[in-house]
């Protein structure tokens, strides 16, 4: 299973941006699909996901009202829409995807992708 992150860059603070996620491999359907982010000195964290139920989504307090994420089955493709971009989102962004059934998870990453947010 590969995944490939694209878009973000330099965003200025209120502005907007949107990350794609390109999953190969795999049963896109099967999983659930995440947004996490790292910023320098500071652990991962999660910031979205996207279930495997159709309209079900989670965002981390911190995101929630400025992001949204959604996903389309039928191009294995996750999204993450950031609005009202503020610098403390300055981040790399890893998408994730996470397959599980009873008994077992198996979890997939991409390499990451930059979003800086001037001020």
């Amino acid at each position: 299973v590969q995944l490939v992150e694209s878009g973000g860059g330099l965003v200025q603070a209120g502005g907007s941006t949107r990350l794609s996620c390109v999953v190969s491999g795999g049963t896109f359907s099967r999983f659930s699909m995440n947004w996490f982010r790292q910023a320098p000195g500071k652990e991962r964290e999660f910031v979205a996901q996207a279930g495997r139920a159709s309209g079900t989504t989670a965002y981390s307090d911190s995101v929630k009202g400025r992001f949204i994420i959604s996903r389309d089955n039928l191009k294995n493709t996750v999204y993450l829409e950031m609005n009202d971009l503020k610098p403390e989102d300055t981040a790399v962004y890893f998408c994730n995807a996470l397959e599980f059934d009873s008994g077992w998870s198996d979890n997939y990453w991409g390499q990451g992708t930059q979003v800086t947010v001037s001020s």
